[in-house]
């Protein structure tokens, strides 16, 4: 029998997820808000759903898998205040992963994170999400649900990096003295996931990001070295013209520890490092028709 994997909120990265599964051995349903990425999704053979108007109750008993990204909202995930019930009494479940984010770890000054420190978001979406890691979290402790808990550093991958800005001549480098992220490619959530799916755990929870945290001007730098394009000129941060969703990541700077996912689901991520996984994006762009 095939499994049935159901992407809640099938966005970014589990559209790249999507890509790493056998049809000859999964199928899949998924939900968008968008009628016409509904229609996009029935072509690829995925079985689409609006979210949230359609009824999912036997969608979800069918699942052996679910993949949760619907953004949460204040009361929490929306998922889990509709569904909550009959996901605890679904039968056929053997894995539940959530996509969360390294920003429930809220500002640590560029020190290191990892998956035991205390978690104290300082934005709202960041509070959100601690929230709804709660709320799957408590399934597991109550029922003992094979819920993980995905914690995603900042996302890059085919179609979403620094080039278009950089050849548009529309890119900026951000200076805010000591400031870092972390950062991963796309391709190293589907290893991730794929590597859960196969073991999965009981309120796991495992950080995914790269091996090495770096100043957004550093990653820009770069992108037009490759490119072999002048620097993108320099913006000091107190100056710069940001929206209030761009300056809300600045305010938090941290360094997150990925050594769990390489200890229990893979042995190295395949792009361990922006500057490996800009090359690659570039390489993969070079030879598009």
């Amino acid at each position: 029998m095939k499994k049935k994997l159901l992407s809640l909120g099938h966005g970014y990265s589990a559209q790249v997820f999507e890509k790493f599964l056998d049809p000859k051995i999964w199928e899949i349903s998924a939900t968008t808000r968008d009628i016409k990425k509904a229609e996009i999704l029935t072509a690829r053979n995925i079985n689409a759903f609006i979210w949230p108007s359609a009824d999912l109750k036997n969608e979800i008993n069918r699942a052996s898998h679910i993949l949760l990204s619907i953004p949460p909202i204040e009361s929490g995930d929306p998922v889990f205040e509709s569904y909550f019930e009959i996901i605890k009494n679904a039968q056929n479940l053997e894995w539940i992963g959530y996509l969360s984010t390294t920003g429930v770890y809220g500002d640590h000054d560029g020190n290191w994170v990892d998956e035991n420190t205390k978690l104290n978001p300082t934005t709202e979406r960041g509070k959100h999400r601690v929230l709804a890691e709660e709320q799957w979290l408590s399934l597991a402790k109550e029922v003992g649900s094979p819920v993980n808990i995905f914690r995603l550093a900042g996302i890059y991958g085919p179609g979403r990096g620094p080039f278009s800005k950089v050849l548009a001549g529309t890119a900026k480098r951000i200076i805010k003295v000591g400031q870092v992220f972390s950062r991963i490619h796309v391709e190293d959530i589907a290893e991730v996931l794929l590597a859960s799916m196969e073991r999965p755990g009981i309120g796991k929870i495992y950080n995914v990001c790269d091996d090495l945290p770096a100043s957004p001007e550093a990653v820009l730098s770069y992108a037009a070295k490759l490119l072999n394009k002048e620097e993108p000129p320099i913006v000091d941060f107190l100056s710069a013209n940001l929206s209030d969703m761009v300056r809300s990541f600045y305010s938090e700077c941290k360094r997150v520890n990925n050594s769990k996912i390489k200890s229990e689901l893979i042995s190295a991520l395949k792009y361990p490092n922006y500057k490996i996984g800009l090359k690659a994006l570039l390489a993969s762009e070079d030879k598009k028709p």
